[in-house]
């Protein structure tokens, strides 16, 4: 049966998470200078980087919710006990910093106007609604989607067939119907495929090695591979 809806990741899928924000870090370090633990501004984003995902994995395992993650990341980076307040006040000024490197990646607005007339979409994040929404209408496409759905709110996170299936009750649409993008192969392509959707993995990096998946290096590829055209190899129909 044809897809009727496009269900989308947003953090490195849409949004260019990676860049905003090792510019953000590196711009809020420039002010607040490293921690004492580094000795140069590149072990800092490293280490930043990979408190990042270790805290974000906490989060999503319903360990913490979303903005103890945000402050014992900062502790753990810093290595100070500081307090809720003072932890939410390091990454208030960081948050400075992030929000004004956010940018969409080039090939993001012309794949949604591509395939506006064709699909209905959605997006569905293990993060937290008012953040998303917010990013999403400060980047001026919060209205191309037509739910939004996160983990903090759902209580379920991706890759369990739960959060994928609350998404598609939202769009009363089946499982069968509902393709999902996103540049995490097991958490997003996996996961969706999983639970019954057309999961399509979004490999920016061109990493491949992932037989088992649908896989696309890029936006451009993405309504060909929707359309049935082929599920490898699609032609751009971008530009």
């Amino acid at each position: 049966m044809a897809i009727r809806a496009v269900l989308w990741d947003i953090d490195d899928t849409l949004f260019d998470y990676g860049a905003a924000d090792r510019i953000g870090m590196r711009n809020h370090l420039d002010h607040e200078g490293l921690p004492d633990s580094c000795t140069g501004v590149e072990q800092a984003l490293g280490l930043w980087a990979e408190l990042t995902e270790r805290h974000w994995a906490r989060f999503a395992a319903g360990e913490c919710d979303f903005q103890g993650q945000r402050r014992d990341r900062v502790r753990d980076f810093l290595s100070r006990p500081l307090s809720d307040e003072e932890a939410d006040a390091w990454f208030g000024r960081h948050v400075v910093h992030y929000e004004a490197a956010w940018s969409l990646f080039p090939d993001t607005v012309p794949v949604l106007d591509v395939l506006a007339g064709e699909y209905r979409h959605a997006v569905l994040s293990n993060s937290a609604f008012d953040h998303q929404d917010r990013k999403l209408r400060v980047l001026g496409v919060r209205d191309r989607f037509e739910v939004l759905l996160c983990a903090a709110e759902l209580g379920v996170s991706k890759p369990e067939a739960a959060a994928f299936h609350a998404a598609c009750r939202a769009l009363d649409l089946p499982p069968h119907e509902v393709a999902y993008v996103g540049n995490e192969p097991d958490i997003d392509a996996r996961g969706a495929a999983d639970a019954g959707l057309f999961g399509i993995w979004l490999d920016r990096r061109g990493s491949g090695d992932r037989p088992d998946l649908t896989r696309i290096t890029g936006l451009a590829e993405l309504p060909a591979v929707l359309r049935g055209d082929t599920r490898f190899g699609a032609v751009s129909s971008i530009g």
